[in-house]
């Protein structure tokens, strides 16, 4: 698996809630028609805007609230990665479980603005302003977070090992 990822950036606050992200209206709806309204409040119109490979770069505490599953929103969106001076916890093991990259890196919402290019290695923890040139150090994800991510996530990483059905392809 290829753990270097460049993508256009978008960049949020601290204390973004799962509720920002996910609103309630659209907890009922499919996946895909979901995924229309993520930031809705925060930032209309933002999932028209983002394209497959861009990156989301947030402050302190991304992800604070209920466990909402917002990484199959921003997967089926295309985002590449989040990265986040600091993530809620359960955020952050949603995200993995859902094989969608997330990098701690502090510093890095004030090294970025929407549209900066990012270059980011999750195995090794860094990420750079391809536009700026300054490249921050963060926490390397683990062997077996890195297994997870390369699976597509929990789910299909379990069913590859035999310690669950294999989905029906849909």
């Amino acid at each position: 698996m290829d753990t270097q990822i460049t993508g256009r950036v978008w960049v949020v606050g601290d204390s973004v809630t799962t509720d920002a992200m996910y609103p309630a209206f659209a907890m009922k709806l499919p996946i895909p028609e979901a995924a229309r309204h993520i930031f809705y409040e925060l930032r209309p119109g933002w999932s028209d805007q983002v394209r497959p490979g861009d990156i989301v770069v947030a402050g302190r505490n991304f992800g604070l609230g209920s466990s909402r599953p917002v990484a199959a929103l921003f997967r089926e969106l295309g985002v590449a990665a989040l990265v986040a001076d600091e993530f809620n916890s359960l955020f952050l093991r949603n995200c993995i479980n859902h094989g969608l990259p997330a990098l701690t890196v502090p510093g890095a919402r004030a090294a970025f603005s929407d549209g900066d290019t990012a270059r980011l290695d999750f195995a090794d923890g860094w990420i750079e302003n391809a536009t700026s040139g300054s490249r921050l150090t963060g926490g390397a994800l683990p062997p077996l977070v890195l297994d997870i991510l390369a699976a597509g996530g929990i789910l299909p990483k379990l069913a590859r090992e035999g310690y669950i059905p294999i989905p029906a392809a849909s």
